[in-house]
């Protein structure tokens, strides 16, 4: 029986899949190595984290590519990004910082929770239709600038300025509490704009992407967190512009269904994950 030579071939629609079962196994690489409780490991584990969100990006843009992204590819990717950016950094927190207090397992508990009621929000209200936007912290950015803190916190940025003066670790739990809240608000994050040399928006995608390659691969300890917090705070600013301008009757409409931001590019859920036609597979891979 001939196959359809327009049908991508089995190993073209395992690809994507692939990369979001990295995902899954840097994420709980990241759990394991952090419940070993010392400065080195806990480093480690937050690197592998960061790689799990590489590979979360890679996998819709695969998908896209070779034309395989399918409704499974968005399923499995929701449920990769529950643990690789929603328990994983919370267990990562927990272990590095929060374990001497018999009940802040409760912030691990309410970070994940958020991370999959937004996951859960996103397959229903932005699966399969082009993003502009996100509505709510993408759980890729909020996972990933919890686990970096730790990084941060080992930097001299960190430790010998006015910074190691305050008390982190009741402001750790403020932020994750902050950032569990922000998944699953309506506020909007900008999605990763398309790479390209041939329009505006395209080139200042990839002249981000440079740069948070040179901040990784150069600063990657001093870099992250002030990214990250950077990012959540201007969404944070930019709703509340918005929101005065729209009182004055003079804003833009608040984006509707159809104009949520792009999470991976895959059509479903909050990340967007393989996405091909309707930008399926990648759940929230920012890209």
């Amino acid at each position: 029986m001939n196959e359809d030579p327009r049908q991508p071939r089995r190993a073209v629609l395992a690809l994507p899949n692939g990369f979001t079962l990295a995902s899954l196994f840097f994420g709980i690489f990241a759990i394991v190595t952090a419940s070993k409780q010392n400065d080195h490991d806990q480093t480690r584990a937050a690197w592998f984290i960061v790689v799990a969100a590489v590979c979360d990006g890679m996998d819709g843009r695969v998908a896209r590519a070779t034309r395989s992204a399918s409704r499974f590819g968005e399923e499995l990717d929701s449920l990769v990004d529950a643990v690789s950016f929603g328990l994983a950094p919370a267990l990562l927190m927990y272990f590095a910082v929060l374990r001497h207090e018999g009940w802040d397992w409760v912030f691990v508990f309410l970070f994940t929770a958020c991370a999959v009621l937004r996951l859960a929000r996103f397959n229903v209200m932005q699966a399969g239709r082009p993003k502009r936007e996100f509505i709510g912290l993408p759980s890729p950015m909020a996972g990933g600038t919890l686990a970096t803190y730790y990084w941060f916190s080992q930097t001299s940025l960190y430790n010998q300025t006015v910074l190691s003066e305050w008390p982190w670790q009741t402001m750790l739990r403020f932020l994750m509490v902050l950032l569990g809240a922000l998944m699953i608000s309506s506020v909007p994050y900008p999605a990763w704009p398309t790479f390209s040399a041939r329009t505006l928006k395209g080139a200042v995608g990839l002249v981000v992407f440079v740069g948070l390659l040179f901040g990784l691969i150069f600063l990657p300890k001093e870099f992250f967190f002030p990214v990250g917090v950077i990012y959540v705070l201007y969404g944070i600013l930019r709703a509340a512009l918005l929101g005065m301008v729209d009182r004055d009757g003079e804003g833009p409409e608040p984006p509707t269904d159809d104009d949520l931001g792009p999470s991976s590019g895959r059509t479903r859920h909050h990340h967007g994950r393989h996405g091909r036609a309707h930008r399926p597979q990648g759940a929230e891979d920012i890209g």
